[in-house]
């Protein structure tokens, strides 16, 4: 699937592992869509959910620059500025199609050696892998009771 700016969406997950130096590499297959999308210029941020986001650099600009744009004098929106843009580091993919992930980001998502990579449409999360577990346990856990109005009549 695709975008109306001609980005592939991202869908599906992968385990992968972040090396000694904190490098996590792409799956291939989503390499080549990055590299000619956006010369594999990618940013890292922290999710209020306690993953990390990566956006396509050109997917990001435009997310920073309305969130930047709304005013700060409202707390809810400042700490929203301060964990998206805050945290937002952009890196770039190697020839071998790894990325670094800092320090501070590991630090925040918890992140060890095992994580998971998944595709969101225009943007992956990347999660610790006992963090993810967890995670899908919480959604289990949200299926038993009533759901959002939004998912009236959607069938899969």
């Amino acid at each position: 699937m695709v975008d109306n700016r001609g980005l592939k969406m991202f869908q599906g997950a992968a385990k992968l592992s972040l090396d000694g130096k904190g490098r996590l590499a792409i799956p291939s297959r989503h390499r080549c869509e990055l590299l000619d999308h956006c010369a594999g210029r990618l940013v890292l941020t922290a999710d209020a959910d306690g993953c990390l986001l990566i956006y396509p650099q050109p997917v990001w600009q435009p997310i920073r620059d309305k969130l930047l744009g709304l005013s700060a004098l409202n707390p809810k929106i400042r700490a929203l500025q301060r964990l998206l843009v805050g945290y937002a580091e952009e890196v770039v993919m190697d020839e071998a199609g790894r990325v670094l992930v800092s320090q501070v980001l590991r630090g925040y998502a918890g992140l060890g050696k095992s994580v998971m990579l998944v595709g969101l449409g225009n943007k992956f999360e990347l999660w610790d892998e006992l963090k993810w577990q967890a995670q899908q346990e919480i959604f289990l856990s949200l299926m038993d009771g009533e759901l959002p109005s939004e998912l009236e009549g959607f069938t899969l």
